[in-house]
């Protein structure tokens, strides 16, 4: 069989995020009322906003706006995290960036499952942020024990995933019926499943040392926590939410509001408190109920180079540090209005940002750059040939999460009052030895996806070589 005869692993991704999203809006209806709002702001963000509305046209954004959206799953052995390596491989998603959140007073760290060209993303930008329960931070040593051995007993992947899995790694491929087969059967790791596996008191324990422990160990699969559509004014979401009966966190994660959005700002709302049933020892059912998923909206900005994300992590840092308290219903106002005054330092137009190497940039060739002679430009400079109007650019979208908001989201939406802390450091090495290879650094290809762009603008512009 050619290759020619396989569904791309694109197409693939693409099918299986609008399935995922069609079992979610069934499983949590309030999902449904979620995306119809974000499409409403969307739909008049950008009738209001010309320039905006350009450039979204500029860079393919506004085709892929609607099917933005990220997933987040949490796992508890390295064999499940390393078979939803190769589970995601299958619709061309590679593991980007190491996030350990245990120092945020969660006990997981993580992974984001994507595309990593800009064309696959322009296709299908879908990501799912992959935590894996870091079973040593139970303080408990029995209940450290128990927790993996309930682990080691299930089996989160349907026999005929598995074979589809290794269909693909050994023929390069899955044909049309393969591929739709091999979503059907990979949505069943990722359901909502009512019955634990274990009694209400293991399940309670497993609640008091945390309720993500609780969330990982209980149940026969993990089951997708939340799923993210993309807003283009998540402030006015935010705003709008409780018209709509949907009650929203009470801060927004990450930069305050921007004229030029940077990295990633989510909101959500509250975790959902679900029915379930547990098996008693003596085999009755027992009835009770789990907190654990929740709808999540985000606002994605310019990515940021390592330059930038220093200032952006020291200045959220200076605000945290002036609040020194947790930010909560109390005091949002206050933190809003702290975030806002530290982040006055950073630069919040794209020349200054360019200018400054704060953010990475795509580069365009403009129309009039296709009747210039060659010749007449050669001794240009980058700068010169953007002043001249040859060249115009535009920001990277930011495809990553932030290990801070990824805690901040998953600790307000699961309750937690105050902030658990666990002893170790970020244990990049091992969590790279249980997925079975090591992450992709996301600034290296924000850095790529730069340089073709500039590649791109020399050879319509027929110069040997660009560069910043």
């Amino acid at each position: 069989m050619t290759r020619q005869q396989f569904v791309h692993p694109d197409e693939i991704r693409a099918r299986f995020s609008s399935a995922m999203s069609d079992m979610y809006q069934a499983e949590v209806p309030l999902y449904g009322a979620l995306l119809q709002l974000v499409a409403e702001i969307n739909y008049h963000s950008i009738e209001k906003s010309p320039e905006l509305a350009r450039h979204l046209r500029q860079t393919g954004e506004i085709d892929r706006l609607n099917m933005e959206r990220h997933g987040a799953i949490r796992v508890g052995t390295a064999a499940e995290l390393a078979t939803l390596r190769r589970l995601f491989a299958v619709m061309g998603m590679i593991p980007v960036g190491y996030y350990d959140l245990a120092p945020a007073g969660v006990p997981v760290h993580s992974t984001a499952f994507r595309a990593i060209h800009e064309t696959s993303l322009q296709i299908c930008p879908f990501r799912v942020f992959t935590s894996l329960l870091r079973l040593e931070l139970i303080a408990q040593p029995e209940l450290r024990k128990q927790a993996a051995d309930i682990l080691a007993k299930r089996n989160i992947f349907t026999p005929q995933a598995i074979a589809l899995i290794v269909q693909h790694e050994t023929a390069g491929g899955l044909t049309e019926h393969e591929a739709a087969e091999f979503i059907t059967q990979a949505l069943e790791t990722f359901r909502w499943h009512n019955q634990a596996t274990v009694s209400a008191e293991v399940y309670q324990q497993l609640h008091d040392s945390h309720r993500l422990i609780a969330d990982v160990v209980a149940f026969k699969g993990p089951h997708i926590n939340h799923l993210t559509p993309r807003t283009l004014d998540i402030d006015a979401v935010q705003t709008a939410m409780p018209a709509h009966n949907i009650t929203p966190k009470a801060v927004i994660e990450g930069p305050p509001p921007r004229h030029c959005p940077i990295l990633l700002r989510q909101t959500s709302f509250k975790a959902l408190e679900e029915k379930v049933a547990f098996v008693s020892t003596d085999g009755q059912i027992v009835h009770g109920h789990h907190t654990a998923r929740f709808g999540e909206i985000e606002q994605r900005g310019a990515a940021l180079t390592a330059k930038g994300r220093n200032l952006y992590d020291r200045l959220l840092q200076a605000a945290q540090d002036e609040l020194q308290v947790p930010a909560n219903e109390n005091n949002a106002a206050q933190y809003r209005a702290i975030l806002s005054k530290q982040f006055d330092q950073f630069p919040d137009n794209f020349s200054a940002m360019r200018s400054e190497k704060l953010a990475f940039f795509r580069y365009f060739p403009t129309e009039k750059s296709l009747n210039i002679a060659a010749a007449s430009v050669q001794e240009f400079t980058l700068d010169e040939l953007i002043s001249a109007g040859f060249i115009q650019y535009e920001p990277l979208v930011y495809e990553d999460f932030l290990p801070v908001s990824a805690a901040g989201i998953f600790q307000s939406n699961l309750g937690d009052k105050g902030q658990s802390h666990f002893t170790g450091h970020s244990s990049q090495q091992d969590f790279q030895r249980d997925l079975g290879t090591e992450v992709i650094d996301e600034l290296q290809l924000y850095e790529e996806t730069q340089q073709r762009s500039l590649a791109a603008c020399a050879q319509a512009l027929k110069l040997a070589s660009l560069s910043l």
